[in-house]
């Protein structure tokens, strides 16, 4: 199996590291890097169109090449896929990132975003955060998701998997849950400033509600389980959708079309 490994940490990124060299050491895999040069966290699905992309070449132990990006982690996978920087994947994998992707984070993240672009050119995709800015060690989750990854591949023919991993040490992790994406609340303030030449610029920070409903990936991770969300790209409201071809079936209309 043919596995693209790309992220929005970075190509020198630890989890990212960590992981192309467990599944190296445990697996026969033909493994590919393409990921950002430099940090892209919270990119969202953005894609750069109005400036080149420049890429560099690393050696992945003398036997395949992997590539640092300039652009966004989407622009990694189109460029990996699109570009023919590699032969197409069977599997994608964004991560080992570091910190969580849970609830409606996902969709500003980076690493999800990478792992839905995969999804939308026609490769299975993972997107794996460990979920801790403190803990920097990613051996467990790596090895962990390595010793999975047949069974997940097995029964995730397409489509996207979201896994966090709790950022703790194995022994404290209680087992896995299959979740759905809870709410993360942002009340977000703007702190204004001024700089030395006068012009007015803008800190963003602010609180964070969590809604810990219990069949969600925010109440797992806080349980201290590892969540797994099945996601896909279709945002269709289908109820609504239903509901609004009611109303058109039903009645007559003028919209001046």
């Amino acid at each position: 199996m043919h596995i693209l490994l790309t992220n929005d940490d970075g190509y020198d990124a630890p989890g990212i590291q960590t992981l192309y060299r467990t599944l190296r050491a445990l697996t026969k895999h033909n493994l590919s890097i393409v990921a950002p040069e430099g940090q892209r966290s919270a990119t969202g699905h953005s894609i750069t169109l109005r400036q080149p992309l420049f890429v560099t070449e690393h050696n992945l132990d003398g036997q395949m090449k992997g590539y640092a990006v300039s652009g966004t982690p989407s622009d990694c996978v189109k460029l990996a896929i699109q570009g023919r920087l590699i032969s197409k994947p069977d599997l994608l994998i964004s991560g080992i990132n570091q910190g969580s992707n849970l609830g409606t984070d996902i969709f500003y993240s980076g690493t999800v975003s990478a792992a839905m672009e995969g999804v939308l050119l026609g490769v299975s995709s993972l997107a794996v955060s460990l979920t801790s800015f403190e803990c920097a060690d990613f051996e467990p989750a790596a090895t962990y998701l390595t010793e999975q990854l047949d069974f997940i591949v097995q029964h995730h023919q397409e489509g996207l998997m979201n896994i966090n991993i709790p950022g703790k040490p194995k022994a404290e992790w209680r087992g896995l849950k299959v979740t759905r994406l809870g709410k993360a609340i942002y009340e977000n303030v703007f702190e204004q400033r001024v700089d030395p030449r006068g012009r007015t610029y803008y800190w963003q920070s602010g609180n964070l509600t969590r809604d810990l409903e219990a069949d969600t990936d925010l109440r797992a991770i806080q349980e201290d389980f590892i969540s797994v969300t099945p996601m896909h790209s279709d945002l269709t409201d289908f109820k609504c959708l239903q509901t609004w071809q009611t109303i058109f079936d039903t009645n007559s209309f003028d919209l001046g079309i």
